[in-house]
């Protein structure tokens, strides 16, 4: 996999990579959890194209999705009594 370029954002670690015919996208929360994109790189003329996909919608359901992420984690360790 080859990196290719750090997205800014004031609450995720974004990166772009690319591998196998794809860009990819890696979206970091706080060093516990983190989304993959995968996407055909024959979908963009320039890696450029790829910062206008994370637009406030989508960030504000990969933040979401972080936030479920969590919360099936905390309950599966309290149901599983490994939190106390």
């Amino acid at each position: 996999m080859r990196y290719i370029k750090d997205i800014a954002h004031s609450h995720f670690k974004i990166g772009l990579y690319q591998w196998n015919g794809k860009y990819i996208i890696k979206v970091e929360a706080g060093g516990h959890y983190e989304q993959i994109y995968k996407i055909d790189e024959t979908e963009f003329a320039a890696t450029e194209e790829v910062d206008s996909l994370l637009d406030t919608e989508f960030i504000q359901t990969v933040s979401a999705r972080f936030e479920q992420m969590h919360n099936d984690l905390q309950d599966s360790l309290r149901r599983n009594d490994i939190l106390f």
